[in-house]
């Protein structure tokens, strides 16, 4: 047994009795839908038509909201309806961000995830969800995709059908009969100030999606004429933990390698005081996961109830057991003991860059996000920590263990890291991206909203002006303006890959 749900476009009138129903049966608070209607007015006067387009959760085959919730609040029945828990989300919003549809939203009452379970509660005892009961054109049709003899499945076999962004691969289970491109695809019509008999609704976290005047895939003769507002889901607080974790991931990382290499002198002192470093970003690193929770008071279920294919909830033990293996090192350097200090030294040096770079993979699950998807970000990530990691060797004070030959190990550092910063930017906004989402988030960072942080802050200011900073050999000045362009560049990262409406 598959539910599955096919919008029939040939019959709907735009009526939002199913947007009313649900609301009515579920409970769902104003300002927030499981369901809604999108109306797309194409053409030119007098040779116009409006198009309407019923839009919900898919109810994947393939679900990412599940792969990625952090503690199983996300889960999908026997029966293929993706089902949620209220009682045990913790507010991550991870599934909004793996979701490539807009069908997930936090209930401003509960502050928890919600989103259509095929109205569950009425299924299980033999009943249609209310949006198909109540719908007068009998434009909503749900079932049984596996029955052959069942209303849905004899649809599907005799109509063409389409579904939203296929490429995702999550196999959605709501088509689309006679589906019009202009309402399909997020980015094709015009979004103006005012909708039909609405504003559009700037008051929701983050100001929602961004439409770009002159988007590429903007159709001319295509007005969104009422369509609803979804938040983009993480806040400041996920740019500042990204930027947060690259200094605490590898400010060991420089010295031991020179030390290895013969180059570097070891110093339990400096040691000492790069893990303790980096114990107090990790800590902040993790005060800005918790506080972007809407339930902080639910984080340890992270740990207690841990969803094991979710990156969220593998990062949060990959950043522990990293804080772990920094204690020792720290008791190790402080008692002196050279020889547990080596010993600790490599596997505390590979789990900071497993730190670093692990949140490429929880990137990675977040399907709604395609800007997210490059597979140059683990790279990059360990790039970023690297550089962080020389900035903090570089302003190592000489009573702490900085002299002037884990000055020098820093500069090199620095300047390399730099570099190849530098370069995979240049190689991430100048290669072609594989879809349009991705494109249209790159376009938002390097001509839309985010151009002037980006060329500004983490191009010229964090990047080619260090450099030239260390050329002139201020190289303490350097990794001040390195940082702060790094930060300006995951503000514009995290932000932009966001904004690109999904719906």
């Amino acid at each position: 047994m598959q539910y599955g749900f096919i919008i029939d476009n040939r019959k709907c009138i735009g009526c939002h009795a199913c947007t009313v129903a649900c609301k009515t049966e579920n409970q769902v608070p104003i300002g927030v839908n499981r369901t809604w209607v999108k109306y797309v007015e194409k053409g030119r006067f007098p040779n116009t038509r409006r198009y309407f387009q019923v839009t919900r959760c898919n109810h994947c085959e393939d679900p990412p909201c599940v792969e990625i919730c952090p503690v199983t609040a996300m889960f999908q029945r026997a029966d293929g309806i993706v089902d949620f828990d209220s009682d045990a989300c913790i507010g991550c919003k991870a599934c909004m961000q793996a979701c490539p549809y807009d069908a997930i939203y936090i209930d401003p009452e509960r502050g928890t995830a919600a989103k259509c379970n095929y109205c569950a509660h009425r299924t299980e005892v033999g009943l249609e969800p209310a949006c198909v009961t109540v719908c007068p054109e009998q434009a909503i049709i749900a079932g049984d995709l596996e029955q052959p003899d069942s209303n849905i499945a004899q649809l599907l076999s005799r109509h063409t059908v389409r579904v939203r962004r296929p490429e995702q691969g999550t196999k959605p289970k709501l088509y689309y009969i006679e589906s019009e491109e202009s309402a399909i695809v997020p980015t094709a019509a015009r979004h103006e100030a005012f909708y039909m008999w609405s504003e559009r609704n700037g008051q929701v976290h983050g100001g929602g999606a961004q439409y770009s005047a002159d988007g590429p895939w903007l159709r001319a003769d295509a007005l969104a004429a009422y369509d609803v507002s979804h938040a983009r889901p993480w806040g400041w607080q996920v740019p500042a933990y990204r930027w947060l974790k690259s200094i605490g991931s590898a400010t060991l990382a420089l010295p031991a390698l020179a030390a290895a290499l013969g180059k570097l002198a070891l110093d339990p002192v400096r040691d000492a005081v790069l893990a303790l470093v980096a114990l107090v970003f990790v800590a902040l690193t993790m005060v800005m996961l918790v506080w972007d929770l809407d339930r902080k008071e639910r984080f340890f279920r992270v740990m207690l109830r841990p969803q094991s294919r979710s990156w969220l909830a593998r990062g949060a033990f990959v950043l522990m057991g990293y804080s772990v293996l920094c204690v020792l090192l720290l008791a190790a350097s402080l008692a002196r003991a050279g020889t547990l200090t080596a010993i600790l030294l490599a596997p505390t040096i590979l789990a900071g860059f497993f730190a670093a770079i692990y949140t490429a993979f929880l990137f990675g699950q977040c399907k709604g996000r395609d800007l997210w998807q490059t597979p140059l970000l683990p790279l990059h990530l360990l790039v970023q920590a690297l550089l962080a990691g020389a900035a903090v060797l570089i302003w190592l004070p000489a009573w702490l263990g900085g002299s002037a030959e884990a000055r020098a190990v820093g500069v090199m550092g620095l300047a390399l890291s730099l570099a190849l910063h530098l370069l995979i930017l240049l190689g991430e906004f100048s290669m072609p991206h594989a879809t349009e989402n991705a494109r249209y988030a790159a376009r938002l960072i390097t001509h839309g909203r985010y151009r002037l942080p980006f060329w500004l802050g983490a191009v010229v200011l964090g990047g080619l002006v260090p450099g030239l900073l260390l050329a002139a050999g201020a190289a303490e000045a350097a990794g001040v303006m390195a940082l702060a362009g790094l930060l300006a560049f995951e503000w514009c990262f995290v932000m932009a890959g966001q904004s690109v409406p999904n719906s």
